[in-house]
């Protein structure tokens, strides 16, 4: 499975004028109030999916160029000459043709259909399929509560059921979250008319579901009384482009375990990459093994364990969890700090830093990249799911800045505490 996407550029054919609909504005009913939608972990996969397209679940990728869904035989389809056709072709999944924007309507000849190339990061799928709008709902929020339903149409790749392949049990698609004009959350700031950023608190699964807020606005958690944890937040750093990638990006200048500094190969700074489509943190190798030594001989007195191969996979350290000891933060091991451009540190305690493997195993849940022949070259770092779970993580594309609260344990509260209740 890759990572990362190859950036092509094709030719665009411009042949009849657009259909009414498809120049219409897709205005919502969200009266300018951001979007709010539960996040469920799935166990099987450890993907993170929300129920906005006809109740149903698409995955979240935050490397996604585009929403694409299954789609019914009859649905209407953009021309090749569509500003949206362009955007849909930014880029290009690893193995796809480049064959240019599109193919001739078989019901018109003189009218050219766009085409998209929905990519399944899961399976490494990838297919050519029409262009389209469908309409997507979620609820109008007060940061407190869903207000009311909000039907919007968005534009979207069609897909064959066979690219649902490894996807979550019931999901019908992908929504990509990437820095794309096609994102799902670019288009709901167009269609609601409300600030393009979002906001992820993804689930540690078994737990209760999370919750996603595109548009900004507060975010208040249960118990009642707590401040917005949206305008409280631990930390920000800079967002910075990639090139050939359309995914988050930030900049580290160094690492520490146990609050003393890791000796790395390199003195530049750390490129790293925010990602929903693995499990657990993946870092370049010699970054892998400069962090996992140090945490090692952090943990030096800890009774370490050798666990079936199985239960392990893919981590190295792994401990008996019985005697780690316990914290409000997870388990009372060395925190690992990335210390952000700007000065600010995302701190990784125990509860996001050891995964149990067993009853009785915890393991250092990071794992080494997996580069490929071909693709761009790895960042040191991606933060995966696992990191993330249980801290709000704000992406602001106006402002091109990366928020985070840090472990929400430690405000005594969780991703789960969000009130999905209807407001009266």
């Amino acid at each position: 499975m890759s990572l990362h996407l190859l950036l092509a550029v094709s030719l665009c054919v411009a042949l009849a004028s657009s259909l009414p609909w498809a120049a219409a504005s897709a205005n919502g009913n969200g009266n300018g109030k951001p979007l709010v939608a539960a996040i469920t972990k799935d166990a099987a996969t450890s993907l993170y999916t929300v129920p906005i397209k006809d109740g149903r679940p698409l995955v979240l990728d935050l490397a996604g160029a585009l929403v694409w869904t299954s789609c019914a035989a009859a649905h209407p389809t953009l021309e090749c000459h569509h500003h949206f056709c362009m955007h849909a072709h930014s880029y290009h999944p690893p193995g796809c043709p480049h064959n240019g924007y599109g193919r001739a309507d078989v019901e018109d000849p003189f009218r050219c259909k766009c085409t998209a190339h929905p990519y399944n990061p899961f399976s490494g799928e990838s297919a050519t399929a029409d262009l389209t709008r469908t309409r997507l709902s979620a609820n109008a929020t007060d940061g407190k509560n869903p207000l009311y339903p909000v039907s919007f149409a968005a534009v979207t790749s069609c897909a064959p059921d066979s690219l649902l392949a490894k996807l979550p049990a019931g999901a019908v698609g992908v929504a990509g979250l990437a820095r794309t004009r096609l994102a799902l959350q670019a288009q709901v700031a167009r269609s609601q008319k409300v600030a393009n950023k979002f906001a992820l608190c993804l689930p540690s699964g078994g737990g209760g579901d999370g919750v996603a807020i595109f548009g900004g606005g507060p975010l208040f958690l249960l118990p009642p009384g707590r401040p917005d944890v949206a305008a409280t937040l631990a930390g920000e750093t800079p967002l910075h482009r990639n090139k050939d990638l359309p995914g988050y990006f930030i900049s580290a200048t160094k690492i520490a375990v146990n609050q003393e500094q890791v000796q790395l190969y390199t003195q530049e700074p750390l490129v790293v990459e925010l990602c929903t489509r693995i499990p657990y943190t993946a870092l370049r190798p010699d970054v892998y093994r400069a962090v996992v030594d140090a945490f090692a001989r952090a943990t030096a007195g800890r009774k370490r364990v050798t666990p079936p191969a199985a239960a392990a996979a893919p981590f190295e350290l792994c401990y008996d969890s019985r005697e780690l000891g316990s914290t409000r933060l997870g388990y009372a091991v060395p925190q690992i700090d990335l210390v952000l451009e700007g000065g600010k540190n995302w701190t990784v305690f125990g509860g996001n830093s050891m995964a149990q493997v067993s009853d009785n195993t915890a393991c250092l849940a990071v794992v080494k990249v997996k580069g490929e022949k071909g693709s761009p070259p790895p960042p040191a770092a991606i933060i995966g799911g696992f990191q993330m779970e249980n801290n709000l993580v704000v992406f602001d594309e106006e402002k091109q800045r990366l928020g985070f609260s840090g472990l929400l344990w430690g405000r005594q509260t969780t991703c789960s505490n969000f009130n999905f209740t209807l407001a009266a």
